[in-house]
């Protein structure tokens, strides 16, 4: 599974430009949206962001709800639960200290604003893969059906609050652009997608518009993609991967009586 994460109108250059790559090599990915005030103005104001991502959900994307605001709300949540969020997320853990009451609010604004762009998402990526159990409790009564981790992807076994189960262990590699160890990030994720596509096993390739900033990431995470492809890795959305429709209005949808 091949993601774009931190898609809102700041980042859309980037975003095509690894749409453009990926639908070069016919790969379908899934496509986090900040619907928030993030970077910029939120998505819904940008009328030609949200219509390219139903154009790329037309050709066999996924889009995906990705936080809110795509950042952390300080001073709540456990001390320890904070520390370990500024430490894993660079303050992006946006749903990994609130309240039950405050991811719900929050999920609603986002699938809301999503609505008005005319983008119905089955899943959620919380920004950082951070997520504590409020949001979790949060996020079974949202109509939501799947949410995603560092290690894997849990579905919700059905709908009114049904318990979560860890239906997909699939690691997540990505970058720290700039940031410590970076030099060690790149070789960790091309060994990793080339042992992980060897033996057959699922696993996650996250593509951030700052990978942009540097060229050398870029083309290492494409040389690792390429490599998995040609080792029979198969690529598919989180939503396929699970069984699942790509939007919650074909999830909805009658089925038809064949005769």
């Amino acid at each position: 599974m091949v993601s774009i994460h931190d898609i809102a109108p700041g980042t859309a250059a980037q975003t095509a430009r690894w749409l453009d790559a990926l639908d070069k090599r016919g790969i379908p990915a899934t496509l986090l949206l900040v619907p928030g005030p993030w970077r910029g103005p939120s998505l819904v104001s940008d009328g030609r962001l949200a219509e390219d991502m139903l154009e790329a959900q037309d050709r066999g994307h996924e889009l995906a709800l990705h936080g809110f605001y795509h950042v952390a709300t300080h001073g709540s949540g456990p001390l320890w639960r904070r520390g370990v969020a500024r430490l894993m997320a660079r303050g992006a853990a946006e749903f990994a200290t609130l309240s039950e009451g405050e991811a719900r609010a929050r999920i609603k604004a986002g699938l809301e604003e999503l609505a008005d762009a005319g983008i119905d998402p089955v899943g959620f990526h919380p920004p950082g893969w951070l997520v504590n159990p409020e949001s979790v409790s949060a996020l079974r009564r949202s109509g939501l059906r799947y949410y995603s981790t560092h290690l894997g992807v849990h579905s919700f076994a059905g709908a009114g609050g049904a318990a979560a189960e860890l239906r997909l262990a699939a690691p997540a590699l990505s970058h720290r652009p700039g940031g410590f160890g970076e030099r060690l990030g790149v070789r960790l994720m091309t060994e990793t997608a080339r042992r992980f596509a060897r033996g057959g096993r699922a696993f996650r390739i996250a593509l951030h518009p700052d990978d942009l900033t540097r060229p050398a990431l870029r083309a290492a995470t494409l040389a690792a993609i390429d490599e998995a492809l040609g080792l029979g890795a198969r690529p598919t959305t989180y939503a396929a991967a699970l069984g699942l429709p790509r939007t919650a209005r074909e999830l909805h949808a009658p089925t038809r009586a064949t005769t």
